[in-house]
């Protein structure tokens, strides 16, 4: 195990409606996130939650309207870089950082290795 680097979480709290140039507006931040090379971002759908308009988002069984939780983290330069191209794609939302430190764990020494039968 490496030791623990400085590091920042961003936290974006969205809509699972909400779209960005015709696509759900997560994939959009993924793939942003990864064209600009972020070390790791993941997408987490909410059961339920509401934001400050207090309307209440949760799964329905015609149209789902979940709350989305977008975790990136990487270096603070990095959130920075990343920070003025998503705010721009955000209509309503949560956009949230936090100091972090970081401990990258890689165990597999091959490509095979940790794999499942």
């Amino acid at each position: 195990m490496q030791p623990p680097q400085q590091a920042e979480i961003l936290r974006i709290h969205i809509s699972e409606s909400d779209r960005y140039q015709g696509k759900p507006l997560y994939e959009a931040i993924i793939a942003k996130c990864r064209e600009l090379g972020i070390a790791g971002a993941t997408v987490f759908p909410g059961l339920e939650g509401y934001g400050e308009t207090a309307e209440l988002h949760k799964a329905r069984f015609v149209h789902s309207h979940r709350p989305i939780l977008i975790s990136i983290v990487d270096t603070a330069e990095n959130i920075h870089r990343l920070l003025p191209i998503i705010e721009p794609m955000v209509d309503t939302g949560l956009i949230a950082t936090s100091p972090v430190q970081m401990i990258r764990v890689r165990k597999k020494t091959s490509p095979d290795e940790g794999r499942r039968a």
